[in-house]
Order: structure tokens, then sequence, then C-alpha cells
């Protein structure tokens, strides 16, 4: 039989195999039991009773993290004029019309997702072979 560390069978003895936990119990049991060395993550599964054969039972949608990924989106904006402005206030890190057209030719790739005006799209069009194969073309 293995054997097992210390911190392990104390881990263990503070959870009752024969009793159901809620969710918050759970989560919160596990921060209590795990070890601190490094860090954890929690997996979750959900058994939803739906069958996926059927169309009308179908699961699907997205989840809005409380404290989010730890990740943050670089957007690069092609605009100019009043919807360059209107895309800095959205958020966007990189605006720019012509010149970024240029860098983004020339390699430059540091951003995750792209948006661009209808009146850039012929410009931006051109960066096909650029942006298509990383799934960046807008």
């Amino acid at each position: 039989m293995a054997q097992q560390s210390k911190a392990y069978r104390a881990s263990a003895e503070k959870i009752d195999r024969d009793k159901l936990y809620s969710p918050i119990e759970a989560v919160n049991l596990a921060r209590d039991a795990g070890s601190k060395k490094y860090d954890s993550s929690i997996d979750v599964s959900l058994r939803l009773g739906v069958d996926p054969r059927k169309a009308d039972q179908m699961v699907r949608g997205t989840v809005n993290l409380p404290h989010g990924t730890g990740k943050t989106a670089r957007v690069l904006g092609f605009a100019t004029g009043a919807n360059a402005d209107a895309a800095r206030e959205a958020g966007a890190d990189f605006v720019g019309a012509d010149e970024l057209v240029d860098k983004v030719n020339d390699g430059w790739l540091d951003f995750d997702s792209v948006v661009a005006t209808p009146d850039m799209m012929g410009k931006v069009g051109r960066l096909g072979r650029v942006l298509g194969p990383r799934n960046l073309m807008p």
C-alpha cells in the first residue's frame, strides 16, 4: 500500500465521503483541505440531465467570471477621425489607420483581437494573409 504524507492524511480527515456537499461548501472545503505549496485550481463537472442528441435540450452559453480570468485582451482598432476617438473610448489599446496597416504588414502582432470600421475594410482586407491564419481578421 502506498504511503501518504501527514498533510494528505490531515486533509483527508476533514472530508466526509458519505456526505453530499453544496457547491459553496465544496469550494470552501477544497480551499481548506488543499495544500498551499502551489497555485491550485478546481475543476467543476455538472450533470445537467439533458440529452445532447435532442436539439431542444442543447445547453449553450457563456459565463462571465466575477473576478475575470486574469488575462487582459489587447484590441487593435482600424479607424479614422471620429471613429478612432470612439474606439479609444470603447477601450481599444491600439487605434490608427495606414500606419497600423503598415506595421501589421511588417509582422507586428502584439494584440489579441482586431476591429475595423467599414471605411477601413479595403485597407484591412489586404492584411488577410497576415491576420487570416491567426483568426484575427475582423
